[in-house]
């Protein structure tokens, strides 16, 4: 039943998904109004962004918790800019903030790589950093829609074929990071880094280069999603996504990405972040109390992480297995 059950995985979590919309648009029909579906999927695609980075820093056995501090910092400091200069572009604010979220990953990387210190305490200190030079910034300040411009506003929310940008955004990255992961070489090494680093030594794969350009993308992402977020709700203050780091692990460890590294896949991702996203979305619809959300959205990352450690004890069984039935054979030396 386990090996059915994780084998089929991103199946059966689609099928929940499904069952959870059509359960809730039996109670609210307006709720699977085609409006109100793009919407929702609009609500979570700086979630699926951000989830798709995290995924990769899974990958090579490492975590960063300074994804939502960094994303508030490259907005606040966008925000800051649009405020003083309101003639600067729009896709130069854009850039900038994905540069900037890019040289973020880097130092985390960096400290991870050639410091080895743990990834958790390097992220959890750049993540209390982060939040620190929002202050120094801003001086506690706010910045509010009136202060910013149409444009700056008004970029995310244009339509294109149905969907507004911002959830172009989140497609793309789905594709682009699919991509990246299944065709590309680097993308191919960070799954044998983090799921076999004695292969990935003997095939000349270096894992804490692997782990430095996972943060390094995570980081660009972070920074991307910087300026969608403060556009998005047209305000930027210092505790702006604040918490919003567990939301994004949990999206990955719902969609099967396991946290020991090497196992996980885009579409589990997307499914993950989805599926809390019909939760934050869908409950208050019914009128599920905000501590129940918190509840059932708890509930399902242990049941998620049970899944996954069940499945990674499994795949270590096989190979011990496999092991002793090679040493087993006949014919063979063990001298």
């Amino acid at each position: 039943m386990w090996q059915t059950l994780l084998k089929h995985r991103e199946f059966l979590l689609a099928g929940v998904i499904l069952l959870m919309v059509l359960g809730i648009g039996s109670r609210a029909p307006s709720f699977l109004a085609p409006g109100n579906l793009v919407e929702m999927f609009n609500d979570t695609s700086i979630l699926i962004i951000l989830a798709l980075g995290q995924m990769m820093v899974l990958l090579t056995k490492g975590i960063d918790l300074s994804m939502a501090a960094n994303l508030a910092l490259t907005g606040m400091i966008v925000a800051l800019l649009n405020f003083h200069y309101p003639q600067i572009p729009v896709w130069a604010l854009l850039s900038l903030a994905t540069v900037l979220g890019l040289l973020m990953g880097v130092i985390n990387g960096l400290l991870v790589w050639k410091l080895g210190i743990p990834a958790i305490v390097v992220t959890l200190g750049t993540m209390s950093i982060y939040r620190g030079i929002i202050f120094l910034l801003s001086n506690g300040g706010w910045i509010n829609a009136h202060q910013m411009s149409s444009d700056f506003l008004g970029l995310p929310r244009a339509v294109i074929l149905g969907m507004p940008l911002l959830s172009w955004c989140a497609v793309a990255a789905l594709l682009l990071v699919g991509y990246f992961l299944r065709y590309s070489c680097t993308g191919r090494a960070m799954y044998t880094a983090g799921g076999n680093a004695t292969a990935a030594y003997y095939t000349g794969i270096n894992a804490g280069k692997m782990q430095f350009i996972s943060f390094s993308l995570s980081g660009a992402l972070a920074g991307f999603c910087g300026y969608l977020w403060i556009s998005r709700f047209a305000v930027a203050y210092v505790d702006v996504a604040n918490g919003f780091e567990l939301q994004i692990v949990a999206a990955c460890v719902i969609g099967g990405i396991s946290t020991m590294g090497g196992i996980g896949r885009v579409l589990g991702c997307l499914l993950g972040a989805l599926f809390l996203g019909v939760i934050n979305n869908a409950l208050p619809v019914i009128g599920v109390s905000p501590f129940w959300q918190m509840a059932i959205s708890g509930a399902v990352i242990v049941i998620a992480v049970l899944l996954n450690e069940r499945g990674n004890k499994r795949k270590g069984r096989l190979i011990l297995r496999d092991a002793v039935l090679a040493r087993q054979a006949p014919g063979v030396s063990h001298e």
